[in-house]
């Protein structure tokens, strides 16, 4: 009996170690991926998957990078989630031909373990004006700015400190082995299975302590970026954003000339608001927006003001202008953030040739004779419909009956031209 009752104990243990063992789950991944520009959408995607992943108890989060750049403003509040995660973060440039660029060096070198993939470059976070405006004074103060950030950076995450502030000063870049011969990163992996695999029981420092990976047998959790998270960053591009506020203008501007029309109205107050939100997250030159402004202007006044195409040109050349000065791009790390050549030159050529339409429609209907009302009347040619004698009869005209009168007599069926009209009354010659 006794043997009975041990063996059943024994079988009850090894089914509840056999549960525990089952029961556990495999360590939780989660991943997000970067390609593209850094921008405010972007940093919000990071800021919720931190706080996702810290929900859900994950082991840790990995950032899968490819960057060329982006803003400044928006880069200072990544770096901000990732230094004080209490989960750890890995960003890892990937896959192979990728790159952590200006904007990405930042990011990659506040993460708590850096990983390149083969065939990956890091670095050039050097500022650049592309306007031309920035001068030796204002781009040394942006230059050592930015230093100062990214040398926090790197002495918090103690990475190579010197390296980080010549991918500033120098623009200098390299390979992920020479960032790994160099401190910069900790680790190379060919993809997602391999870096597993190696971070599997690092410690790393995280803002509520110490904590060492358990990245066995893990299972990866994709955190996908929302629709509205995709649209506000499709939006947020400069190129976007110029040209949904070109849009928006335009159908403004054909309400303003067309009341009542709404559709033009409606439309271009969306676009314009949406182009607002996209501009509005970039570091707009004021002075390229007051160009743009005089430009609507003076097509509005080429309508109104005969100056044989002058005030159009003048607008074209204006618009030109504010438009390419539009994006002051020569804060650090937004080098690329800038409306392409090719967009502005498109878009100014076709707002110009719309505007030039609109306003020989508007000319043209100012000088067409008009066709309805009493001075639509006046030269038309009728029929006498009742004779028209001492003065007075009736014409038909235009498919109307009106009184007529006349200093001549007029019999039935001759024609006549009406050469003004009194009240309810028609003066006529004959023709």
């Amino acid at each position: 009996m006794k043997v009975y009752i041990r063996s059943i104990f024994l079988f009850a243990l090894l089914f509840a170690l056999c549960g525990e063992v089952f029961s556990q789950k495999a360590p939780e991944v989660y991943l997000v991926k970067i390609d593209g520009s850094i921008n405010p959408a972007t940093s919000d995607y990071i800021h919720k998957a931190i706080e996702e992943a810290k929900n859900k108890g994950a082991e840790c989060l990995v950032i899968e990078l490819n960057t060329p750049g982006g803003l400044l403003k928006s880069t200072r509040y990544i770096v901000s989630d990732l230094l004080m995660s209490p989960i750890p973060v890995i960003v890892f440039v990937s896959p192979s031909g990728s790159q952590a660029a200006s904007a990405g060096v930042f990011i990659t070198l506040a993460s708590n373990i850096a990983v390149m993939s083969p065939g990956t470059n890091i670095g050039a976070s050097h500022p650049v004006n592309t306007q031309g405006g920035m001068d030796s004074t204002m781009s040394e103060k942006v230059t050592n700015d930015a230093a100062a950030f990214i040398r926090s950076i790197s002495e918090k995450r103690k990475r190579n400190v010197k390296w980080a502030e010549d991918a500033v000063r120098k623009s200098v870049s390299i390979t992920e082995t020479e960032a790994l011969k160099d401190s910069v990163i900790d680790l190379i992996a060919a993809d997602m299975n391999d870096l597993m695999h190696k971070i599997d029981g690092k410690e790393v420092e995280t803002s509520t302590g110490k904590k060492i990976l358990n990245t066995k047998n893990f299972n990866i959790v994709n955190f996908e970026e929302s629709w509205f998270q995709n649209f506000l960053g499709i939006i947020s591009d400069p190129n976007i954003a110029y040209i949904l506020m070109m849009i928006g203008m335009w159908g403004i501007i054909l309400e303003f000339y067309h009341p009542g029309a709404i559709l033009p109205g409606v439309v271009g107050a969306i676009c314009i608001l949406l182009g607002l939100y996209g501009l509005h997250t970039l570091p707009i030159n004021y002075a390229g927006a007051g160009l743009i402004l005089l430009a609507i202007i003076l097509f509005i006044a080429e309508i109104k003001i005969t100056s044989y195409g002058l005030l159009t040109v003048a607008g074209v050349i204006s618009m030109l202008i504010g438009s390419m000065m539009l994006i002051d791009s020569g804060s650090p790390l937004e080098s690329t953030v800038r409306i392409s050549m090719s967009v502005i030159i498109t878009t100014v050529i076709i707002i110009a040739g719309l505007f030039a339409l609109l306003a020989w429609l508007v000319i043209r209907t100012y000088r067409r004779k008009a066709m309805t009302g009493v001075s639509g009347m006046i030269g038309e040619i009728g029929e006498v419909f009742i004779d028209i004698v001492n003065g007075t009869g009736t014409v038909k005209i235009l498919g109307e009956i009106w009184k007529a009168q006349s200093s001549e007599n007029i019999s039935k069926g001759k024609k006549v031209k009406v050469l003004d009209v009194k009240d309810l009354t028609i003066i006529v010659q004959k023709v």
